[in-house]
């Protein structure tokens, strides 16, 4: 089960892992940034454009 590890008991005993260990749950817990796109690479919206791009054949170089 992919969730089974979430309830196993951790075990940091040296004080610079638990310093980073919190500072990863503090990061964590901020909730997801979203990313944007680069200037000069437009960001595609339209579904219909999404499918399009999803469902093209691969072109080998």
């Amino acid at each position: 089960m992919a969730t089974s590890s979430i309830f196993e008991n951790l075990e940091i005993t040296d004080p610079k892992e638990v310093e980073a260990f919190a500072d990863a749950l503090e990061i964590s817990s901020g909730g997801s940034k979203r990313m944007h796109a680069p200037s000069g690479i437009p960001l595609v919206t339209d579904i219909r454009e999404i499918q399009k791009f999803m469902t093209a054949e691969k072109i080998s170089k």
